[in-house]
């Protein structure tokens, strides 16, 4: 007999939840200097789950374990040659169990909701992409059009062993694919009980993870010292983390804060953008990012001994520039830390941006009202880098489009790299559900 909270065998959301638990319980943590553990179990995992349902993989590694999966469905309109791109990284941040409420690798159902690292960014998808596919190859429901699926190594850490180096060394792999989707968009900001809008990605921030560096004199800690690089770094590093970043709205954020005013019937006043920020809650934390180029530091470094002045000195700075700004944001960052500071690129990725039209996007639309009546979707801008940057340079349009209907009070922009990462089971379900949906409009 089956519960009536639990989907029936032959759903596209049957196996969603166990699929994301199994995932969960995979610790694919990536450390950023290839001391983790690899993807290459949970790669392992997602080809028996492709194969099982008769799909050809292909696996590969960029280094030792670090591990990718891609595998092609063909569309059941063979006029179709558009294919769709669903793509989903395998790898999460890592996690200290002992902050966490559940073990963050033990896949806990608890209070409606999944546990786990990765949860929501992104094995939830991973595990929506597997139950859709799987239910539609079993029951001979093919989608229209050709889609690919990638399942990728080392997103955490810049995509370089996986989405960069499978658009650079296996881009034969995504022929034919115009269009794609994944991460960090198609989830509901509640409006009122009856009315939610859906945050669809259409644009996100370009990366500049830079070394700031200072070479001072070296000297006795006791003399006085007129070219010490900490003082040096130090001022300037400050002038820098304390910098206020003008305004700069682009397509995608003005478009935003104009259907957002007018849902939550606010004034939208291009001048003071922040103001219909707290009406949007926990989202309005994702957004305040998108208004301007960011640049925090993170990590200082110089010295070995206390009375030693040391002749070099180092920080760490996570900037970010919006799209069309990259050029404003260097020049900005010059004047602003002057010439004795060294400034060099450890990680740069491109900002990237599309425009929200299309079929695909009104397939969106149309998916999500079929589950959800009150639903609105409205483009965003992200302020942090997907796999999408890489997809990109192979004239790809990206989506972030991870369908999910959240709880009002569930503060889902902390669950990004948070403490007790979870993801709601009903959530999952619908999000299987729209995605199901979406490849029979798209």
């Amino acid at each position: 007999m089956t519960d009536a909270s639990t989907p029936a065998a032959g759903s596209p959301d049957a196996e969603v939840v166990d699929l994301c638990r199994d995932l969960l319980r995979i610790d694919t943590s990536n450390f950023g200097d290839d001391s983790g553990p690899g993807e290459r179990k949970a790669a392992e995992y997602v080809a028996e789950k492709l194969t099982d349902v008769g799909l050809e993989t292909t696996v590969f590694e960029a280094a030792p374990g670090r591990t990718t999966v891609v595998t092609r469905i063909e569309g059941a309109d063979p006029a179709r040659t558009d294919a769709l791109l669903l793509h989903g990284h395998l790898d999460v941040v890592p996690a200290d169990a002992a902050d966490w409420s559940h073990d963050p690798f033990s896949g806990e159902l608890a209070d409606d909701c999944l546990w786990g690292r990765g949860a929501v960014d992104m094995k939830d998808m991973d595990a929506m992409i597997l139950s859709v596919v799987r239910d539609r190859l079993r029951t001979g429901r093919r989608p229209a059009r050709p889609v690919v699926l990638a399942f990728l190594a080392d997103e955490e850490a810049g995509g370089v062993l996986g989405a960069h180096w499978a658009v650079d060394h296996r881009p034969e792999l995504f022929d034919g694919v115009t269009e794609a989707i994944s991460e960090v968009g198609g989830f509901s900001v509640t409006v009122r009980d009856d009315h939610r809008l859906y945050l669809v990605e259409t644009a996100q921030k370009g990366i500049d993870w830079m070394r700031l560096t200072v070479e001072g004199r070296a000297g006795h800690g006791s003399m006085v010292s007129t070219a010490n690089a900490v003082t040096e770094l130090a001022e300037a590093v400050a002038r820098l983390g304390r910098y206020e970043w003008p305004t700069r709205l682009t397509p995608t954020v003005r478009a935003f804060l104009e259907e957002a005013s007018q849902a939550f019937g606010l004034e939208f006043d291009p001048d003071d953008p922040e103001a219909l920020l707290g009406a949007l809650g926990d989202a309005g934390r994702i957004v305040r990012a998108t208004l301007r180029n960011t640049t925090n530091p993170t990590i200082l470094r110089a010295g070995y001994k206390h009375n030693v002045i040391p002749g070099k000195a180092e920080a760490y700075v996570d900037g970010r520039f919006l799209p069309g700004y990259e050029e404003e944001f260097q020049e900005t960052l010059d004047s602003i830390l002057g010439p004795r500071v060294k400034r060099e690129s450890v990680v740069r990725d491109i900002a990237v941006e599309t425009s929200f039209d299309g079929a695909l996007v009104e397939a969106m639309g149309e998916a999500l009202r079929a589950e959800d009546p009150g639903a609105q979707t409205v483009p965003y801008c992200l302020s942090g880098g997907t796999d999408a940057k890489s997809f990109s340079l192979l004239g790809i349009r990206n989506f972030g489009f991870a369908p999910l209907r959240l709880p009002p009070d569930l503060e889902f922009a902390g669950m990004f790299h948070g403490v007790d990462e979870r993801v709601p089971v009903d959530g999952l379900r619908f999000g299987a559900r729209v995605l199901d949906r979406l490849l029979d409009l798209a």
